[in-house]
């Protein structure tokens, strides 16, 4: 049997320091760690790191002209997590909305990061039972 405490991810960026102060600032992110090339960070407690690939066998999405993950986060207030992404510059191509969904309203938006990575935002998450 496996126990799995906490899953996180890491996301390919050009510049570890330059994405992790991007962050902190459009995502009220805390810095963790850093050991240069790659950071430990959280959102609201969810942690993920970044790293630079550097031959590595990945690549970012910037370099690949696509994007390669698409990360979900799910907080009390996604409006506010959004506009700060958006006022940090964030392609903020998806504004909260509502959605039906078998859990009930969920609101949702997404954006594009810098560093071409797509996030969306929501305010409950379909990774626990729903009634």
């Amino acid at each position: 049997m496996w126990l799995v405490t906490v899953i996180s991810l890491m996301l390919a960026v050009p510049d570890a320091a330059t994405a992790s102060a991007w962050y902190q600032r459009a995502l009220g992110a805390t810095e963790l760690w850093n050991l240069g090339s790659v950071i430990g960070l959280e959102v609201q407690g969810a942690p993920f790191f970044l790293a630079q690939p550097e031959s590595n066998r990945w690549e970012s999405p910037v370099a690949l002209g696509v994007t390669t993950t698409r990360v979900e986060v799910f907080v009390d207030d996604p409006d506010t997590l959004l506009s700060g992404a958006a006022a940090a510059g964030a392609d903020y191509h998806d504004p909260v909305r509502d959605h039906k969904m078998p859990w009930g309203t969920h609101r949702q938006g997404g954006f594009f990061d810098p560093y071409g990575h797509l996030w969306l935002v929501g305010d409950k998450s379909p990774l626990r039972r729903h009634p």
